[in-house]
């Protein structure tokens, strides 16, 4: 009985494994904002120089299946938020309305990933409304519980994401990944460490050809991954791990290029063009 179950048990497991290794993704980098000016590199890495500037993006992923999976890392802000005004927001498209640069629609997202729940990632996701919400349940429970308390750290965090995250979680579409190293959709792992917030998560694809990371702001710009510098102060709750997460990222790859940060302008001069705005990363 023990044998035959054990059996049973074997023959799943290689199932399950042959299945993700079947299934075929694509990644895109999608622009649906800018900076109005680029910004010192100091800004955004600890000790980086002060003359040298960046040109800073704000961007989603997509991440689209054979299985029928149109899959969103982060979900972009709308243009109403006070913070977009710290930034000098320019050319911005909503980021339901920029997939059509993909022939896609707001309902044709099936999966959302939240790396983080800084406004800039996290105020999209009521955009679409078919989509499963995946967020660290670590990372969920300081967003919308401790931040707030005395003893919280609420920077880059807005109240109404709170609110919308919570609105989701209520109506069943947020599904809470509790830790490193998971499997949350076949081919498609979370890994976290790098604590740019409480609990931050990284997407590593595997495309069947390459394995990508999207670091998001694991990773904020290139020069953080070049350097191996973390985040400029405040970027993170522990400077250690964001630099050992970047570490660790160099070792998941078979080439650096395929990890992608946050914000870094340069994206869309490494990979190849689809059109204004949207690379395919390979």
């Amino acid at each position: 009985m023990k044998k035959g179950l054990l059996f049973v048990l074997l023959v799943a497991s290689v199932a399950l494994s042959a299945k993700s290794q079947t299934e075929r993704y694509e990644v895109y980098a999608i622009k649906f904002a800018s900076t109005a000016h680029g910004f010192p590199i100091s800004a955004w890495a600890y000790k980086g120089p002060e003359k040298d500037s960046v040109n800073i993006d704000f961007m989603v992923w997509l991440i689209k299946g054979t299985n029928g999976k149109n899959i969103l890392v982060d979900a972009g802000f709308l243009n109403d938020m006070e913070e977009a005004k710290d930034f000098s927001v320019t050319n911005y498209v909503r980021p339901d309305s920029v997939l059509s640069k993909l022939q896609l629609k707001a309902g044709d997202i099936t999966d959302i990933i939240i790396s983080h729940p800084h406004w800039d990632h996290i105020d999209g996701i009521d955009l679409f409304p078919n989509a499963q919400v995946w967020m660290q349940k670590e990372d969920f429970i300081y967003f919308a519980v401790t931040a707030w308390q005395k003893v919280g750290n609420n920077g880059g965090f807005n109240k109404r994401d709170v609110r919308k995250l919570i609105d989701l979680n209520l109506a069943g579409k947020l599904t809470l990944v509790d830790g490193d190293d998971k499997e949350i959709i076949p081919g498609i792992k979370v890994y976290t460490g790098s604590r740019h917030t409480f609990n931050s998560q990284y997407v590593l694809v595997q495309t069947g050809i390459n394995k990508i990371i999207l670091a998001s702001d694991n990773i904020w710009i290139y020069y953080n991954l070049e350097h191996l510098s973390p985040a400029a102060a405040g970027g993170t709750f522990d400077a250690a791990a964001y630099v050992k997460a970047m570490q660790r990222m160099k070792t998941q790859v078979s080439d650096v290029k395929y990890i992608i940060p946050g914000h870094d302008d340069k994206i869309f001069s490494i990979f190849p063009v689809v059109t204004d705005g949207v690379v395919k990363i390979k």
